[in-house]
């Protein structure tokens, strides 16, 4: 197959994007698919149009390309030019499916899965709809509470409003303060007292107009990915120091992840069964991961859905696929499979 790869963008997860295509990139081109690696954003003007899924390819090469438009993302978002980069759109219409390792805002969001659908190119994935869901933690908080999914109680604020105690709320500390839109922990907080959840308040509106607060739930942390509609293998995540945040996720050794997870049986069929009935409340398809934290007495909270799980090689859906004897190249072009049912 001719495939693109695409991956890069201006989200704040901008460096694990571009990890991941690399992964998949690799991936798939050791399987025999004449796969290239695109950057959505700043695409490439020095491709060979005529020919650009055959001849030689030097996939560090691009690779490289790709991090030289590498800035803070501050920057990033300052830049005022078309979302699709140069070749973007011609070489995804001419492949036969787009492999999206694109994550967090303008790659999850639904927004570019909608343009993809007005422009016929295939794409791996959930569509518009359930990416839209998924990606706004306060909807899908509402989504997965009305399918009798368990989330845990918070309520969003947006910025300018004015900021009032917890008790009025209904709540208490600890809480988590967190973007309503992100990915990967960025900008998520712990916190204590009125101090720092002001504070945390602050830091988070750098990264969106609107907030979620919402309980913390101390307990053990899991992941399931859902694949074609069907739970996989449980993994557990259990970071050395601190919580799941952007470092623990993404730095090697930094957590002990332990899949198949050690639970009991009712606790996996219950955990998997709510994955499943999460994927179809916020209207996911093809797959997608859901993450969940667990009290010691077994209480259970699905904290968000993920439509485009990370791809790199510490992310959990490989190794939730490696417990079943599927490896990297398998997983991706299972992924493939199961996203070309949708045009079939």
């Amino acid at each position: 197959m001719n495939i693109v790869v695409l991956a890069g963008g201006i989200s704040t997860e901008r460096d694990v994007s571009i990890v991941s295509g690399t992964q998949v990139c690799k991936a798939l081109r050791k399987k025999g698919h004449n796969a290239i690696i695109l950057d959505v954003y700043f695409g490439n003007d020095k491709i060979d149009m005529a020919e650009p899924f055959t001849g030689d390819y030097n996939l560090d090469n691009e690779v490289e390309y790709i991090k030289s438009f590498n800035q803070p993302f501050e920057e990033l978002q300052k830049l005022k030019r078309d979302f699709f980069g140069p070749n973007v759109i011609e070489l995804c219409k001419m492949s036969d499916i787009v492999f999206l390792a694109l994550h967090g805002e303008n790659g999850e969001n639904g927004k570019i899965q909608a343009a993809f659908d007005l422009l016929d190119i295939k794409y791996t994935g959930t569509g518009y709809l359930g990416s839209a869901l998924a990606m706004d933690k306060g909807l899908s908080k509402k989504m997965l509470n009305a399918s009798q999914v368990p989330a845990p109680q918070g309520f969003s604020i947006f910025k300018g409003e004015e900021v009032t105690k917890l008790s009025e709320r209904g709540m208490n500390f600890p809480v988590v303060v967190k973007p309503c839109c992100g990915g990967s922990s960025v900008g998520v907080y712990i916190v204590n007292d009125q101090k720092e959840y002001e504070d945390a308040l602050v830091q988070a509106f750098h990264y969106e107009d609107e907030v979620i607060v919402e309980d913390y739930i101390k307990g053990r942390e899991f992941s399931v990915g859902v694949v074609d509609g069907k739970a996989y293998p449980i993994i557990e995540i259990a970071p050395i120091q601190g919580f799941y945040d952007y470092k623990n996720k993404y730095e090697a050794g930094s957590t002990i992840e332990t899949c198949p997870a050690v639970l009991s049986e009712d606790e996996t069929a219950k955990m998997q069964k709510y994955a499943e009935e999460g994927y179809q409340a916020l209207a996911l398809d093809a797959y997608g991961r859901l993450d969940f934290l667990m009290r010691e007495n077994g209480e259970m909270f699905c904290l968000e859905a993920n439509t485009l799980p990370g791809m790199t090689p510490t992310s959990l859906l490989p190794q939730e696929a490696g417990a079943l004897g599927m490896d990297f190249p398998e997983l991706c072009e299972e992924l493939i499979r199961v996203s070309m049912k949708k045009y079939q």
